[in-house]
């Protein structure tokens, strides 16, 4: 028989394994990797309200987003203008996708050879994340040479996927800004969809430990994120000092601030630290669209909701940002963030 699965056990067994790790995986469970935590409500906004003739309900839903990104740094919504039926022919194809043999999807190049697997640069445990995932550039998924043979169809619905999950992303990206002070045509100078990405994710049903962690906590480093998963959990975030799980909701998609939209708003949206835990017995799929500036876009701290206060954040570059996350990751292991572009 082929192996789709990526081989995650042999490259991590020994380091799982090692006796000098045994103390890494009781600390992970001393901080709750191993603690069923709470299971949560999001925030769950229906954005029909936006479309209401009542300029009351259209204005308590945009306040309810930008309240939500305020004190969450997550929330849901339904009414969301993204069919059923697109997003039911987005999973049959990333099912057939992920069933491809391990080889063809490691070294043929698929998707813009955007395929990687597991964390090539852990040392420990806590560093790597059990999972695989294609994360592709959205100007490259319209490339056919990319898909090979067999994936002919999978082109047309992700650029329809990608389509829907952009106009989202501006509409509410828009009501953020707008909520700032600012027009979304200036969010729209730093960001558009040449620039945003797509991220295909399966989590493999993990054996060998119910700590393992599906993709290891950390925030996102850009603006805005669109998450659609499947209904068998994992996705956990920290709230009030605390780890929470995030009940699957099967008629919403989440919705998160991501690192530069929390610098851009000088703190007002909040970017927050999340997770993904790996499930012993079940697989787990999801899709992410992340709004991203261009490399060279200048972020800088623009919030004029309170225009006496300083900027937190120096103005840095998006590649300046990766750079050093890359930087940060290679020496300490682990990403730093926006505490590196602090003023004070």
């Amino acid at each position: 028989m082929i192996e789709s699965n990526p081989p995650l056990l042999h490259h991590y067994g020994t380091l799982v394994r090692n006796p000098s790790n045994l103390v890494q995986v009781d600390q992970q469970r001393h901080i709750g990797g191993l603690v069923p935590a709470e299971e949560c409500q999001l925030p769950l906004i229906d954005l029909h309200g936006l479309k209401s003739p009542d300029t009351r309900e259209s204005l308590e839903c945009a306040r309810a987003i930008c309240r939500a990104s305020s004190e969450w740094g997550f929330f849901q919504v339904l009414n969301h203008g993204i069919s059923p039926e697109l997003l039911q022919s987005m999973r049959r194809e990333q099912l057939k996708l992920f069933a491809a043999p391990f080889e063809r999807k490691a070294t043929c190049g698929l998707l813009n050879n955007s395929y990687r697997w597991g964390t090539p640069t852990a040392t420990r445990p806590t560093q790597y994340s059990w999972s695989e995932a294609f994360h592709i550039p959205v100007t490259k998924i319209s490339e056919e040479a990319s898909y090979g043979e067999d994936f002919g169809s999978l082109r047309g619905v992700m650029e329809e996927f990608a389509a829907a999950m952009s106009n989202l992303a501006n509409l509410l990206a828009g009501i953020l800004a707008n909520n700032l002070g600012h027009q979304k045509e200036s969010l729209e100078d730093i960001c558009d969809s040449s620039t945003c990405f797509l991220r295909l994710n399966r989590y493999p049903a993990c054996p060998i430990s119910p700590e393992m962690f599906g993709l290891v906590p950390h925030t996102d480093s850009d603006f805005l994120t669109i998450l659609c998963q499947d209904q068998v959990g994992g996705l956990q975030l920290m709230k009030d000092s605390k780890w929470v799980a995030v009940k699957p909701n099967p008629d919403a998609l989440i919705v998160n601030i991501g690192d530069l939209f929390q610098a851009w708003s000088n703190d007002v949206y909040k970017s927050v630290e999340h997770k993904v835990m790996a499930n012993e017995k079940m697989e787990r799929y999801s899709i992410a669209y992340f709004m991203c500036p261009s490399y060279d876009s200048l972020i800088g701290s623009c919030s004029s909701t309170s225009p006496e206060s300083s900027s937190v954040y120096r103005k840095f570059t998006f590649r300046e940002y990766r750079n050093q996350i890359q930087q940060d990751v290679q020496k300490l292991g682990h990403k730093v963030g926006l505490s590196r572009f602090l003023l004070q």
